[in-house]
């Protein structure tokens, strides 16, 4: 069994909580912090019936590696996933939902990416291990949790990845500011792979070529492009209205 790991703060330890309580081994909780949030944090700690043990804000300082941790840790178990994208492509009862960032190298946008694909339910995010930011500290605290569950794929070649999508007849979907349809004007219910590049670059020609169809999002004001987790967040969501 893998060693525990901790998590720190009230957004990473209230998603293990609410996903995962079994796997928490205890919670620690500064006392003298007596707020509401702090008293519906504990609340929903009862409710899953996890140890909590009482802790000064050094021990739990100690504990996180920050201090940055507003008063509540916890050692968890981690959580076993999909060990490759395959094994989580065979598992899925319903049609896949994947998000593919191509070149998005901030650690800051990475996290809003993973936070908005888990509240949207998307089923994995997919990168290129060579053009694009790993799990890092910073990443998983944007991410609020949702570092811990939505599973991420770095993988060799990107390209050859949206092709052996294509063989499981997932349709790539990119997105180009010049494209001749609208994000609007697309069937997203079934097995979907929406791929969006960084923001100003876009995406690279040969991840655009390999893609079934692109799309863009209408931009009706003055800028002329969306921070791509934000793109994210209206691309995913918008397959989450047609699957309603």
């Amino acid at each position: 069994m893998s060693s525990p790991k901790v998590l720190f703060g009230f957004h990473a330890v209230g998603v293990r909580l609410k996903t995962a309580p079994q796997s928490v081994i205890e919670v620690y909780f500064e006392p003298t912090r007596r707020d509401a949030r702090m008293r519906q944090f504990l609340e929903r700690a009862r409710e899953a019936g996890v140890r909590l043990i009482e802790a000064d804000g050094l021990r739990l300082a100690r504990l996180a590696g920050s201090h940055g941790h507003q008063g509540v840790a916890a050692r968890v178990q981690p959580i076993e996933q999909a060990k490759s994208l395959d094994d989580l492509l065979d598992s899925l009862q319903l049609p896949p939902l994947l998000l593919v960032l191509d070149g998005v190298t901030d650690p800051h946008n990475l996290g809003a990416c993973l936070r908005v694909a888990d509240g949207a339910g998307a089923h994995a995010v997919i990168a290129p291990k060579d053009h694009a930011v790993g799990l890092n500290a910073t990443v998983a605290k944007v991410a609020s949790g949702a570092a811990e569950t939505m599973p991420y794929f770095m993988v060799t070649n990107l390209a050859r990845t949206l092709g052996e999508l294509k063989e499981r007849n997932i349709w790539c979907i990119g997105t180009s500011d010049d494209a001749p349809k609208t994000l609007y004007q697309v069937d997203l219910r079934g097995p979907t792979a929406l791929v969006l590049g960084a923001e100003g670059q876009g995406l690279r020609q040969l991840t655009r070529k390999t893609c079934d169809e692109l799309v863009s999002i209408p931009m009706k004001g003055g800028v002329e492009s969306l921070n791509v987790s934000v793109a994210s967040g209206v691309c995913l969501y918008e397959a989450l209205r047609q699957r309603a």
